[in-house]
């Protein structure tokens, strides 16, 4: 009788220890996205690249940034099983084409979104070459020669917009892989990707059209746009009046533009936020910009069980 607590003792022990040895794999699983290759070889128009994407956990931003991408990637963040409501958004982060914002206006996002039904896929595309292992400081030097820095920008800025086009693309094409409606794939995109999201929304073609998009704090140039599609095309937009790169107004314009094109648009300009403020929660209702835009999708008919 006296070894009869021991004995059971041991058990529990065992027995908690081989649940454990079960919830690594699966812990490890939900930690784990899958990643989608855009091209089968090196993507056109950059063949000849040959340095390799880097991250950056620790610098003036706080927060994660991917630079040096070669091999544009999505990755997926898929809702738990049996909670997708078929609908699907691809995400492209800032960066001022230098860089991605990878956590803060990707995965964080990615993640929310997920939680609440819809599939997400972050783009990883290209970006201007970084020497340097300080991607934001090479950056911000650039910045004091803007006609050197658009220069380069511009040779960065249609690989980019291609592969948002090849992301929407291979999103459509595999719908039904990933338990989505093809005709509830959107884009959004913030600052830079912003400005991806725009040349997709205006340079796609049936096959890879987004049915809505988001820009958030987007840059938009004026050589980006053309005629907007004649086809449904809501857009969410959102940015700060106290934006430090001064383009609320751009926001403003797309907006403008989506009314005059007989389409959808909801437009949120805080007084505060800053540019960039994502996923950053800096006590002002900018963090609740994310809240807004569920309440859009909500609206729009896009969180409901197909």
């Amino acid at each position: 009788m006296s070894n009869k607590p021991e004995y059971m003792l041991q058990m529990k022990r065992k027995l908690l220890a081989g649940i454990f040895c079960l919830l690594i794999p699966a812990v490890g699983l939900l930690a784990q996205e899958k990643i989608i290759q855009l091209y089968s070889g090196k993507p056109p128009g950059s063949e000849s690249w040959n340095w390799q994407e880097k991250r950056q956990d620790t610098n003036l931003f706080q927060t994660p940034v991917v630079y040096n991408v070669v091999q544009p990637t999505l990755a997926v963040f898929a809702p738990e099983a049996g909670k997708s409501n078929g609908t699907a958004i691809i995400i492209a982060p800032g960066g001022g084409f230098h860089l991605l914002s990878i956590d803060r206006e990707g995965n964080d996002v990615a993640k929310w979104l997920a939680g609440r039904g819809v599939t997400a896929f972050v783009l990883r595309y290209r970006v201007v070459h970084t020497i340097s292992d300080d991607p934001i400081k090479e950056m911000m030097a650039g910045l004091r020669d803007p006609k050197a820095f658009d220069s380069a920008n511009k040779i960065v800025v249609p690989m980019a917009v291609a592969d948002g086009l090849t992301a929407m693309d291979y999103v459509r094409k595999h719908a039904s892989d990933f338990h989505i409606m093809p005709e509830r794939i959107g884009f959004m995109g913030f600052s830079a990707g912003g400005t991806v999201t725009m040349g997709v929304a205006y340079h796609a073609n049936p096959e890879n059209r987004p049915n809505f998009i988001a820009p958030v704090y987007a840059y938009f140039p004026p050589d980006i746009g053309g005629k907007i599609h004649s086809e449904k095309m809501p857009a969410f937009i959102a940015a700060a009046s106290d934006d430090q790169l001064g383009l609320a107004p751009h926001s403003i314009t797309i907006y403008n533009n989506w009314l005059n094109a007989k389409q959808s648009a909801e437009l949120h300009i805080y007084v505060r936020g800053g540019h960039g403020f994502g996923m950053k929660k800096q006590n002002l209702p900018t963090d609740e910009w994310i809240d807004r835009f569920g309440d859009w999708l909500k609206v729009e008919g896009l969180l409901k069980q197909p």
